[in-house]
């Protein structure tokens, strides 16, 4: 996982007792699960996401202990050393840091709202930690809400070469367009009539979100809609004078020729795409968005394969590192985020030249790309 201060790779949980965590007790596993604490008494990375799991209910970490312990083989494998240069890789700092910004207590239920509700809320904060994405950071690299009782939680936030949109109530950028069904639809399946799942996000919905028992993501996405939004939008109004303009003559717009190239075919000269599968661009909250990360590295990059429950999806982003320059990309992208009545800021060169730059598949710092 890409840090400002560097790579930190992820550690093996098998019940390997020489490298894994194999001689753990339970005891031990709570404490590292919910406090960052390892066996021998060092201090985790908070990119291990235990400011989220300290929510987990006592069962739920006693059958995550069973679960590691009697159903996953063991792996002999040694850790690999974080890439943090060395003065700035001690421990003992966290131990602060676990004091002002993570908290130590289970979730407790709310008042006032119902069990379907709480139980979306424990999935969201805890165990889902879709803070760890979705939350903008603070001067200590901290989330900067760990719940809802912040506006900035669940707000949006830029991690590894991507923008995790706001997952609140915003009609441009947000799920305020979303229905609870859409949401559902969106975490079992990948995609829905709105967005497809890309990145990283995909990764998350291939191993985990896909799984969810009907009950629980319905939980969750009844929590969500219940978020409000921290900003008064306008919601898109479709024109059709792009489309017109588009088959007319496309290469008399900037960034035309290019989408009508490399776009239309799968998006649609009307960017109405072909949903669920090949989402539109009109009103599509990431194409809205103030951070324009995520659209420039999907054009740069391309996605991974969604793989529902296992099962493949027919269609993915292709990448267009090598097809397009930073200039293209650059005009394309602000082409779409004009166009149709999307109304959003204009991406420069620059910006597709630095996250160019940053992912590139060559490079020895190239980050890897990660959201739970």
């Amino acid at each position: 996982m890409g840090t400002p201060l560097g790579a930190i790779y992820s550690t093996n949980i098998t019940p390997d007792s020489q490298t894994g965590i194999g001689s753990y007790t339970l005891a031990d596993f709570a404490r590292a699960v919910r406090q960052g604490i390892a066996k021998d008494g060092r201090h985790l990375y908070p990119a291990m996401p235990y400011p989220s799991y300290s929510k987990l209910s006592t069962a739920d970490v006693a059958a995550l202990y069973r679960f590691f312990m009697k159903q996953v083989p063991p792996v002999r494998q040694a850790n690999l050393p974080s890439g943090i240069p060395k003065l700035l890789s001690f421990r003992w700092p966290l131990a602060i840091w676990n004091y002002l910004y993570a908290p130590s207590a289970s979730y407790v239920a709310k008042p006032g709202h119902d069990a379907r509700w709480n139980r979306g809320a424990y999935l969201v904060q805890g165990p889902g930690h879709c803070g760890a994405c979705h939350t903008p950071r603070g001067i200590g690299m901290e989330e900067k809400s760990l719940d809802d009782s912040s506006p900035s939680y669940l707000g949006g936030a830029e991690l590894d070469a991507w923008y995790a949109p706001s997952l609140r109530g915003e009609v441009r950028t947000g799920l305020g367009t979303w229905s609870k069904e859409d949401i559902v639809e969106f975490l079992r399946q990948g995609h829905n009539r709105i967005g497809t799942a890309f990145g990283s996000m995909a990764e998350a919905v291939n191993n985990s979100t896909s799984y969810l028992s009907d009950s629980d993501a319905d939980g969750i996405a009844t929590y969500l809609k219940s978020l409000p939004a921290t900003s008064v939008q306008q919601a898109v109004a479709y024109n059709n004078a792009t489309t017109a303009a588009l088959r007319k003559s496309p290469t008399a717009q900037p960034g035309g020729g290019v989408y009508a190239g490399a776009c239309a075919s799968c998006h649609g000269f009307d960017a109405k795409g072909f949903t669920p599968y090949m989402p539109a661009l009109v009103g599509n909250p990431v194409v809205l968005d103030h951070d324009p990360s995520s659209l420039i590295n999907l054009t740069l990059n391309g996605s991974v394969p969604l793989l529902a429950r296992g099962t493949p999806d027919a269609y993915r982003m292709p990448q267009f590192r090598q097809q397009l320059s930073d200039e293209d990309i650059a005009g394309v992208l602000t082409f779409i985020r004009n166009a149709w009545g999307n109304g959003a800021a204009v991406v420069t060169a620059t910006q597709v030249a630095k996250l160019r730059k940053t992912t590139d598949p060559s490079s020895d710092r190239v980050i890897i790309l990660k959201m739970r």
